[in-house]
Order: C-alpha cells, then structure tokens, then sequence
C-alpha cells in the first residue's frame, strides 16, 4: 500500500532552468525526483506548493509524492540529499501525511521574501542571491507605499504577459519592507501569486524608493489594470521562497 510523503526543499535557484521539469534546462524537480526514483527504485512524480521560475531560490518549498517503497523517515532527507549532489538542493525535513494532503491544494497561505543590496558596490558574496542597486533608497517611503496593494485588488497591472492564471484578482495579506545593514528585504504574503507578481511589484516599490515614484503614482498603476504602465520586472536573483502555509 502506498503511503504519501511531505517534504521542505530548499534550493540555490541560480543554476536552474527553473522548478519545473522541463526538455530544455534543468529543473530542480527533476533532480529532487531522481534522487527519489534510485532510493525507492520506482518511477516518483512529486508535487510542490508552487513553480519558481529560473533564478528563483527557496528556503521553504513543499512537495509531496507516493510511493510503495518502505522508507526511515529519519534517514530519508540525509539519502536524498547525498544522491542530490553536487546540485545545490537539499532536503530539510520529511514527514509522512495523510492521503489527503496536497503540496498545493492544501495550502492556505504563501509567503515570498525579495531581497535588495542597495550600496554603491556589488558583493561577490551575494551574487545570484540579492539584486544590487547602488542609488540609495527610502524603506520607509517604500514600506508605506506598498500598503496600497494590500487587500483585494485586480493586478493585471503587476502580471506577467506568460501568466495562466484564470483570473488577475489575487488578495495580499501583508507586506513589509525592512532593512539591516546594507540588504532591503521586501516580504509578502498571499494566498496565491500571479507570474512574476512579487518581482514587479518589487520593480515598482524600487521606484518609490528610489525618488522616480510616489505613492500616488503606484497607487495609479494599481488602478490602470495595465502592465504596461507598470515597472520592470526585478531580476529573479533576489526572490526566495520562504514559507507555505497549510
């Protein structure tokens, strides 16, 4: 009888073609299911909590998979991520769950952190993991600004033209822009995401810190429902997924 597994994967994004398997660039799927399909000898299809595009990192992705093979909990995270290497995933923790559960479905809240290096020169230890802007920026203007698009909103405005979602009405639960020392952080919680939605926004709040935008003018875009009148889209670098809630 097949028993269903949760697992937490965190991965360094920058040498992916993205999370989803895929014929063309490796996905980080692909290797976390090849790691399962040698321990459990079986083909494994896995699920995650959402799809991060190329670049992007996690700290806190959740997949789930089934599988007949008899598995030690204890020992499953270490055994996956030796057959991992040397790609930069590893597996955090397992549990097993109830047949119900879903990576995706099941969860009830997602939670993304973007981060900024906002100085005059780049570090070579953040490289692939911040976005670096030398002109310096308000955080507290930006902190301010971005409760505009908390709530219920239509972010046609903030949404990928490669978007599938069904519709551009999403729900923002929080977000807070914070710094220490020289790294901005910008997180944000929702239920769901629309493509590329933490990046624009993050590309917006970037210039009503930087002096290009005010309030006003974000809350404009918002309202525009009109992707062209909004920002560019920040690079994938600085994007973490950070926690899945269920």
């Amino acid at each position: 009888m097949s028993k269903r597994y949760k697992l937490v994967v965190e991965y360094d994004g920058a040498p992916f073609a993205g999370w989803q398997r895929q014929e063309h660039g490796l996905g980080v799927q692909a290797v976390v299911e090849g790691a399962l399909e040698i321990i459990t000898k079986s083909p494994i299809r896995i699920y995650a909590a959402g799809r991060t595009d190329a670049g992007v990192h996690a700290t806190h992705q959740v997949i789930h998979f089934e599988t007949d093979a008899e598995l030690k909990l204890e020992s499953l995270p270490t055994s996956l991520n030796f057959f991992m290497r040397p790609h930069p995933v590893a597996i955090v923790s397992a549990e097993e769950v109830d047949s119900a559960f879903h990576a995706r479905f099941s969860a009830i809240y997602r939670s993304y952190v973007y981060k900024i290096l906002n100085r005059r020169n780049p570090s070579v230890l953040l490289a692939n993991r911040a976005w670096h802007v030398m002109r310096e920026l308000n955080v507290e203007t930006m902190h301010e600004a971005a409760q505009i698009l908390v709530g219920k909103h239509d972010f046609s405005s903030f949404r990928s033209s490669r978007c599938q979602s069904a519709s551009p009405v999403k729900t923002i639960t929080s977000i807070d822009v914070v710094k220490s020392g020289e790294i901005i952080e910008i997180h944000i919680t929702a239920p769901s995401f629309l493509h590329n939605q933490v990046r624009i926004i993050t590309g917006a709040l970037k210039k009503v810190g930087d002096g290009s935008w005010d309030a006003e003018r974000l809350a404009d875009v918002l309202v525009a429902k009109d992707r062209t009148k909004s920002a560019p889209t920040a690079p994938a670098c600085g994007l973490y997924l950070c926690w899945v809630g269920y």
